[in-house]
């Protein structure tokens, strides 16, 4: 049963990292990924839940911990409430404008990829077979080192794992959903 939470979790980091991506494409990455380090507090909650790590620690050890974790969450409500202002939008596009005729790319481009779309010039990108051979490779090293590797003994505590994994497929369904109405995946 450990080896279902080690794959659940593989799936998690796999997507939170999807969702980063995206966060630092459409809110920039001095807000993205600021917001997706929270993802410390996920392993903080895993660990002091489930895994019982902070536990016979003293009452001081749990003062700092859940003092660091709320500073933590005053800092992500700042960012996540944050909007850019025109100005910087304006900015934005300078810059990239900017950077686009320093390095030769064509305006439509540039346009197009701030407005997280394809320019209508833009071919659609294919693999090509080293692509494929580079997967095929990487897949094969996983798959050895996952039919070598001994999953870890550790004690679980269930209740507290359900609810976080409920949690975390809860936030999954409603970050995918929203991210997929204001972005459509593009």
């Amino acid at each position: 049963m450990c080896s279902f939470w080690l794959v659940f979790g593989g799936f998690i980091w796999v997507i939170g990292d999807l969702f980063q991506q995206y966060a630092a494409k459409y809110v920039g990455i001095s807000r993205g990924i600021p917001l997706s380090n929270t993802n410390q507090l996920w392993g903080l909650l895993w660990g002091v839940l489930v895994f019982g790590e902070l536990q016979g620690r003293g009452h001081s050890l749990y003062v700092q911990v859940v003092g660091g974790s709320l500073l933590m969450m005053a800092g992500v409500a700042a960012i996540a409430l944050s909007s850019a202002t025109s100005g910087e939008q304006s900015r934005w596009k300078q810059a990239a404008h900017r950077e686009g005729q320093r390095y030769n790319i064509a305006a439509d481009y540039v346009e197009a990829r701030m407005d997280g779309r394809q320019a209508a010039s833009e071919a659609k990108p294919s693999r090509t077979p080293l692509d494929w051979l580079l997967v095929l490779a990487v897949t094969s090293i996983f798959a050895y080192f996952a039919t070598t590797a001994r999953v870890p003994q550790i004690p679980i505590h269930w209740p507290p794992a359900l609810i976080l994994s409920a949690a975390t497929l809860a936030l999954f369904l409603i970050c995918g959903w929203s991210l997929h109405r204001t972005t459509r995946f593009h």
